[in-house]
């Protein structure tokens, strides 16, 4: 079955601090050009640094929404080409959404009106075998939680600051008081041992204890080191 060339595809890349703007700039070259970037911090040891290629545990994380035909572009130009996308020393993930709001896609897609897309679908062949998966905790509980998820088969993370918006509203449904400060956890793994992982995870530092943990994974569509 055909794939639908315009449905709307999200790449989260995690690359080393400072190099953001460039890759931006790469990416642009491929017609995607809607971005949302923050920073994060890096929790592999300096082992895994070293065997992943890892120059920093500083890191740029990158979110870049692109319609299909231009991922796949890109993916094909990534696979051709290593030598040039291999400098940002970290991790692009690409991942399917299943749903978008309306002018967002329409603005997403005008960005690409009249670029001619050349791409291999072999490029983008769903591998389904890893996933990412985000543990929202209250701040200071990160190195925890992550010794925890390292016992459990993890390698690595990367921790990102957040604001909880709505807290209110959820304090009214239980007797928990949240916190508004709160750390964000991302850990790419295998499927293997991503139950695991969460379910250790949840059990020391779940909603109902003080760590307020929130866990939810999705599938990794296609991944590169970059």
């Amino acid at each position: 079955m055909a794939k639908n060339e315009n449905r709307i595809m999200m790449i989260i890349s995690i690359i080393e601090r400072g190099k953001a703007a460039g890759y931006i700039s790469m990416m642009k070259k491929h017609s995607i050009d809607f971005h949302m970037r923050s920073t994060g911090t890096g929790t592999a040891s300096s082992e895994m640094m070293d065997i992943l290629g890892l120059a920093s545990n500083y890191k740029d994380v990158v979110f870049s929404f692109a319609p299909y035909k231009a991922v796949k572009s890109l993916a094909t130009a990534i696979a051709k080409d290593l030598g040039t996308w291999g400098t940002y020393n970290g991790l692009m993930m690409i991942l399917s959404t299943s749903a978008i709001g309306r002018i967002t896609s329409e603005l997403i897609l005008h960005s690409t009106q009249g670029t001619q897309f050349e791409g291999d679908d072999n490029a983008m062949a769903s591998e389904y075998q890893h996933s990412l998966i985000f543990i929202t905790v209250n701040r200071g509980y990160t190195d925890a939680v992550m010794q925890t998820a390292k016992k459990a088969g993890a390698t690595g993370g990367t921790v990102i600051r957040a604001r909880m918006a709505g807290a209110e509203q959820s304090e009214h449904l239980s007797d928990l008081q949240i916190q508004d400060e709160k750390e964000i956890v991302a850990i790419f793994a295998p499927d293997s041992v991503r139950n695991e992982i969460m379910n250790s995870v949840n059990e020391n530092f779940g909603i109902r204890s003080e760590a307020r943990g929130v866990i939810c994974s999705v599938p990794v569509d296609k991944a590169f080191k970059i």
